[in-house]
C-alpha cells in the first residue's frame, strides 16, 4: 500500500510539473506539442515494458482481443480519451484555460471516488458521501453563478477517471495496452507534428529539442509510476492522491499570470473541503 501511495504521489507531481512544458515549448502550438509529445513519450514507455519484463502483456492483450474482438473498439476509445487529454493538457496553458483545466483535475479525484463506488462497489464511508456532496455543491454553485460550466473543466475532470475505470474493468490496465493506445494515436500525432516549421520554431526557441527530450523523460516516468500505482491501489485511494497534480498545476497557472475569477471561489472552497474529507477518510482507514 505504501509503495503504491509513493508511486502515485510521485507520478502526480511529475504530471503537474509537466504543465509548465507548455510554456517552455513555445512557440509550438498546442497541436504541435501534442504531436511531438506522443513521439517522445512512446520510446520511454516501450523501454519500460522491456526493462520491467512486461512484453508478455502484449500476448495477453492479443489473446483477449481474439476472445472478444470488440475489445479493439474499446482500445480505440481509450486511445481517443488519452489523446484528447494529452492535447488538452498542453493546449490549455497557452490559451487562457490553465486554471479551468487545473480545476478539472481538482474535480478528478471526486469523480474517481464516485466511479469506484458505482462500478467496483468500493466501500463508501460517511466522509466520502460528504466529499461527493461538497463537490456537487461546488459544481452546481459555479453553474448558477457563471451561467455555464467550463468544457475544459468538465473534460479534465471526467476523462481520466473514465479511462482508468474502463481499463480496470476490462482487466487491460498495463503499459502494453497504453503503448498500443499510443500506436492508435501516432497517425494523428504525425499529422500535427508535420504541420510545424521546425527551422522557424528552433530559431525562436534554440532549446526546443532539449525541452522536448526532457519532457519525454518526465512524462515517461510519470506514466510508468501512475500505471504501476493504479494496479496497487483501489480506485478511490488512487483518485484521492490525485490532488497533488492539480495543486502543482494551479501553482503553475498562477505563475504564468492567470487569475482565478471571484465567481469560482465557492467552487474552489467546496473542492478543498471535498479533498480534505477524502484525505481525512484515508487516514482514518489506516
Amino acid at each position: 500500500m505504501l509503495k503504491g501511495i509513493l508511486c502515485c504521489m510521485s507520478a502526480n507531481f511529475l504530471f503537474g510539473l509537466g504543465y509548465y512544458f507548455a510554456i517552455l515549448l513555445r512557440p509550438l502550438s498546442g497541436e504541435s506539442m501534442f504531436g511531438y509529445r506522443i513521439f517522445v513519450l512512446a520510446p520511454f514507455i516501450l523501454l519500460a515494458i522491456i526493462l520491467f519484463k512486461q512484453a508478455g502483456k502484449f500476448s495477453e492483450l492479443l489473446q483477449k482481443i481474439r476472445q472478444n474482438p470488440p475489445l479493439v473498439l474499446l482500445i480505440a476509445l481509450l486511445a481517443f480519451i488519452q489523446g484528447f487529454q494529452l492535447w488538452l493538457f498542453l493546449w490549455a496553458p497557452n490559451n487562457g484555460q490553465a486554471i479551468e483545466v487545473s480545476i478539472g483535475y481538482l474535480l478528478l479525484p471526486i469523480v474517481a471516488v464516485a466511479l469506484g463506488k458505482m462500478v467496483f462497489k468500493e466501500r463508501f464511508t460517511t466522509l466520502k458521501w460528504l466529499a461527493i456532496s461538497f463537490a456537487a455543491l461546488g459544481v452546481c454553485s459555479n453553474i448558477w453563478l457563471t451561467g455555464t460550466f467550463s468544457w475544459a473543466t468538465l473534460a479534465a475532470g471526467v476523462g481520466y477517471p473514465i479511462y482508468i475505470t474502463l481499463r480496470r474493468y476490462f482487466q487491460i490496465n498495463n503499459l502494453a495496452t497504453f503503448f498500443v493506445e499510443l500506436l492508435f494515436i501516432m497517425p494523428f500525432a504525425a499529422y500535427f507534428a508535420m504541420q510545424t516549421n521546425v527551422t522557424e520554431m528552433v530559431a525562436q526557441n534554440p532549446f526546443l529539442f532539449y525541452f522536448l527530450a526532457l519532457f519525454g523523460i518526465v512524462n515517461g516516468a510519470a506514466f510508468i509510476l501512475y500505471i504501476a500505482s493504479s494496479n496497487m491501489l483501489p480506485v478511490n485511494v488512487l483518485g484521492m492522491l490525485g490532488y497533488v497534480e492539480p495543486l502543482v498545476m494551479l501553482f503553475i497557472s498562477f505563475a504564468i499570470g492567470e487569475v482565478l475569477e471571484a465567481k469560482s471561489y465557492l467552487l474552489m472552497i467546496c473542492l478543498a473541503f471535498a479533498i480534505g474529507l477524502l484525505t481525512l477518510d484515508s487516514f482514518r482507514r489506516k
